[in-house]
């Protein structure tokens, strides 16, 4: 019967393991492309100053996209597990 506990502790374990790996690896992608967003739009600043508001605008809305893919990525990590 022991033994039995022991197996069951151990998979959920593991399981709880892998998606918090998983989701670690989902959270890569949106982080490098925020960085890129970022980066962009500062060499466009940098490039043409007067169009500095309509590019943090435009960065500011690539910035939520990306973040929500982030957020759906994590919603449905749980939901599948």
């Amino acid at each position: 019967m022991n033994e039995l506990i022991l197996a069951q502790a151990a998979e959920s374990a593991t399981h709880g393991n892998i998606a918090t790996i998983g989701y670690g690896l989902a959270a890569i992608g949106p982080g490098i492309g925020i960085g890129i967003i970022v980066g962009k739009a500062l060499e466009g600043m940098a490039r043409q100053p007067e169009m500095a508001g309509t590019l943090r605008t435009t960065m500011f809305l690539g910035i939520a996209f990306v973040e929500a893919l982030a957020l759906i990525s994590l919603a449905a990590g749980y939901m599948f597990t």
